[in-house]
């Protein structure tokens, strides 16, 4: 049975579509893409939901008063001589990535924009409506194919001769994607997006000297990468693409994953491109897995730099594990959106990112992430080679007290900083809600990390008695007031404030903390009627 239009249940085999049709959609959820798709959650779908039941017994002895260490079962691999199978070629320089969702816009700018390597993002900077993870599959077939447009009233939108390299992040392997039904459930996010992408690009990239190259998310252990190892392998296999055709950039961005970097590495080395420092979520996963312990509350999210020492610990030690296994280490983002209206603040703001890139490539970092196409020289002009293999970093000695001293953080919890957390993660919900998954506000480029760790620092808060649920109560009708009249009424009105508040309210003010604000979010997102 073929997908029909405009049919909201239409079903190949036991694969149902709950959702009316998007643009483009019969050419992305083709009959055979969906049978493929659906045998990637019936053969890995089981392990997946094991995998986050370990996440959730873990999380239940973190709150009993355990502390996370290197694993004892896997020290031959950390003390053994391996190194993961070579980077391909066009993976080699990689000093500057931009990021971004995959809107058709952004898709062009980005690989116009100068920097190596353009990671189009199904998740945290992606607001996951149904004819956005569509369309934003058919945009990136229509980029590898070259024949991707997009026009205005204002402007004409087309690729320049030369572009980025093109790397895409599929969403994490806890979030569903609630429109695509596999047996009666929802398909996992992940397997959704990474199965399309590289069903309908896999070949057409290799023929084209590059490959399905990828970023992978919010990992905590390295049993999470050997199912995604197992994905590829079998992805390989039913493609006919070659053994390690495959290439994924695992995200450091939980406390746990960095105990265990050696072993990720391990795991994917058929498959292996490198390590990135995802900064943010960092943060967030400190606050979220130690969230009962005062010792772990974080100052404002803004005074917390890449020199506190916890963050200065995970990420020299992964520039060390990276380069031991002729890996990649990938720096943060520069999230600073630069003003056409303000030099002063460009001027501060710009030096900011200089310095931090800087510090990156002088630690060894063999490239890093901005999040706008004018940062992409001021980044470019701190890496001055391709790569840094050959930075090994014996010096650096890391140990879990290193990566768990989270208590000398300098800074002070303020009211200033509770404000700032308000505003921003209501700005936030506001945008994902209505589509849309990058924020640009007050010249930051906020996406679902920052807003977790705004959200998150706030439940941290109370609980630890910074603040009383009350105030913060108070704090947030205040920004809401401001807000509105920051905007007006009119704006005010169609922001769908009201529902953002409704959602962070959960988040951050409830009794119990919510694994992940996207969770709750997904069932308010406008325009999406697959519920």
């Amino acid at each position: 049975m073929t997908t029909a239009p405009n049919n909201p249940m239409a079903s190949v085999a036991r694969a149902e579509i709950a959702a009316a049709t998007a643009p483009r959609q019969d050419e992305v959820l083709t009959p055979e893409a969906i049978e493929f798709v659906a045998e990637l959650e019936r053969r890995f779908g089981p392990r997946r939901r094991e995998l986050l039941q370990a996440r959730a017994e873990r999380q239940q002895r973190l709150d009993q008063g355990e502390l996370p260490d290197f694993l004892s079962e896997t020290r031959e691999i950390r003390e053994g001589d391996w190194t993961i199978e070579p980077v391909p070629a066009g993976l080699q320089d990689r000093r500057v990535e931009i990021t971004g969702p995959t809107d058709r816009k952004m898709v062009i700018n980005a690989l116009n924009s100068g920097a190596k390597m353009f990671m189009a993002d199904f998740e945290d900077a992606n607001s996951p409506t149904w004819a956005n993870m569509v369309e934003g599959q058919a945009n990136l077939v229509d980029a590898i194919e070259r024949t991707i447009e997009l026009e205005t009233p204002e402007k004409t939108y087309r690729l320049d001769d030369e572009t980025a390299t093109l790397l895409v992040r599929p969403r994490g392997w806890h979030l569903p994607e609630r429109h695509f039904l596999v047996d009666g459930e929802p398909v996992n996010g992940s397997l959704f997006d990474f199965g399309l992408y590289v069903f309908h690009n896999g070949k057409r990239l290799l023929e084209r000297g590059a490959g399905p190259w990828l970023y992978l998310p919010k990992l905590e252990s390295h049993l999470e990468a050997r199912l995604w190892n197992d994905v590829f392998t079998h992805t390989e296999d039913v493609l006919g693409l070659e053994r390690g055709s495959i290439r994924a950039t695992v995200l450091i961005e939980t406390v746990l994953a960095a105990f265990e970097m050696d072993e990720i590495l391990w795991e994917l080395r058929e498959h292996m491109a490198g390590l990135n420092a995802g900064r943010w979520d960092y943060m967030f996963s400190v606050i979220k897995k130690f969230r009962d312990r005062p010792e772990f509350v974080l100052p404002d999210r803004n005074s917390v730099t890449m020199t506190a020492p916890f963050m200065r610990a995970y990420t020299e030690l992964l520039v060390k594990s990276c380069h031991r296994r002729g890996a990649h280490a990938m720096g943060g983002m520069a999230a600073f959106i630069p003003s056409r209206k303000d030099a002063e603040l460009n001027e501060k703001a710009i030096t900011k990112v200089r310095e931090d890139k800087q510090r990156e490539s002088g630690d060894g970092f063999d490239g890093t992430w901005v999040a706008h196409p004018d940062l992409v020289s001021v980044a470019l002009a701190e890496f001055d080679r391709a790569n840094q293999l050959d930075r090994q970093r014996p010096e650096v000695e890391v140990g879990a007290a290193e990566l768990l001293d989270v208590a000398s953080t300098p800074g002070e919890v303020t009211e200033e900083g509770l404000r700032n957390d308000v505003s921003v993660g209501i700005q936030y919900l506001s945008s994902w809600l209505r589509g849309t998954g990058a924020a640009g506000i007050n010249n930051l480029m906020e996406d679902a990390a920052t807003a977790e760790i705004a959200r998150s620092q706030v439940w941290q808060w109370i609980r630890h008695g910074r603040f009383e649920r009350d105030r913060v109560h108070d704090v947030i009708r205040e920004e809401l007031a401001n807000l509105r009249e920051t905007f007006g009424d009119e704006i005010y009105d169609k922001s769908r404030a009201d529902d953002a508040r409704d959602v962070f309210e959960q988040v951050a003010l409830g009794d119990e903390f919510v694994e992940f604000l996207t969770l709750p979010a997904y069932d308010y997102l406008e325009g999406d009627d697959g519920r």
